[in-house]
């Protein structure tokens, strides 16, 4: 999949990459990046020498027929794996398991602490219990990454490409294991999340917001739908004026 779907990025795109170098040649390490676009877990992988793997909702995996199976394979090679958003706890745990699982194969782990893209381009509160957990669980090191103007290239919603650079910022690696054995303070667990959106956003220079992406998308489609109802009650009432 680096040849099929990584060359043709590279040769199409040419995303500009700073700090290599940051990436361990081998072992675990988890790469903590802003969420941008769809297109940001094809990017990142597509730069690097080592294979990453990320999470992706069980869907894509699952959808029946000939789409559905090329579309299962298709993330199966890019090296995504399905998580089940169902239960109780849903896609929290099952990222948890999943990371672990990797980390301890001595491999990359790529993991989006916002959770979701990001609705206008600024960078979000990130979410406590995946990416903190899995560090402190694991002892690995945590790469922050920051994907550039990935948004642009192919905004949600969007299914053709817009041909531009995109730019990959990949910062030093944050040591966490002074807090070791503490995966389950919530306190230590917010302090190790924010430290690395910090980073991030150093990285990236993007706007910080201090809520969850998935908080702000709710306000976004709250808004439309507002506005869209008055839009109709203002042609509701010019109808009854006009009669």
């Amino acid at each position: 999949m680096k040849v099929a779907i990584g060359g043709p990025l590279k040769v199409a795109f040419r995303p500009w990459v700073e700090g290599l170098e940051n990436i361990p040649a081998e072992g675990a390490a988890i790469l903590a990046s802003n969420h941008l676009s769809f297109s940001d877990s094809f990017f990142l992988p597509a730069v690097l020498d080592r294979k990453v793997t990320f999470i992706a909702k069980a869907e894509y995996f699952t959808t029946p027929g000939v789409k559905g199976r090329l579309t299962a394979a298709f993330f199966k090679g890019v090296g995504q794996l399905p998580v089940d958003r169902s239960g109780a706890r849903g896609a929290g745990e099952a990222a948890i398991k999943s990371g672990i699982e990797v980390l301890e194969r001595g491999e990359l782990f790529g993991i989006y602490p916002e959770g979701t893209r990001s609705p206008d381009g600024r960078l979000y509160r990130g979410k406590p219990g995946g990416l903190a957990r899995v560090a402190l669980a694991t002892g690995a090191p945590v790469i922050p990454v920051a994907m550039i103007d990935t948004e642009k290239i192919q905004p949600p919603g969007k299914v053709m490409p817009k041909l531009m650079r995109p730019g990959i910022r990949i910062g030093e690696a944050l040591d966490f294991s002074r807090y070791q054995g503490m995966e389950h303070d919530r306190f230590v667990l917010r302090a190790v999340t924010d430290e690395v959106m910090y980073e991030i956003m150093k990285l990236s220079g993007q706007e910080y917001v201090d809520m969850y992406a998935t908080a702000a998308k709710r306000q976004i489609a709250d808004a439309a739908k507002a506005a869209k109802e008055a839009e109709k009650a203002a042609k509701e009432a010019e109808k009854k004026a006009e009669a």
